[in-house]
């Protein structure tokens, strides 16, 4: 009796685990794409302006959902 749970936890720690890589995977590549975009699109001849832009655009987000990001931690 007690392998048949301990194999069944085992199962969900690998679905996990699964789920967790798969998670991330794909928060980075939409990031890469995001960031990839903002290369082409904002400001492309001037590209310190545009990592500048984007930090201001990233904090900008940052403060504004701060009480969302409150309630998810």
């Amino acid at each position: 009796m007690m392998k048949g749970k301990k194999e069944g936890k085992n199962e969900r720690t690998l679905k996990k685990v699964f789920k967790a890589i798969f998670l991330g995977f794909a928060i980075v590549a939409f990031w890469r794409g995001t960031w990839g975009l903002l290369d082409i699109y904002l400001f492309p001849n001037r590209h310190e302006l545009s990592l500048w832009i984007s930090v201001l655009i990233g904090i900008f987000i940052l403060f504004s959902t701060k009480k969302l990001i409150a309630k998810l931690i």
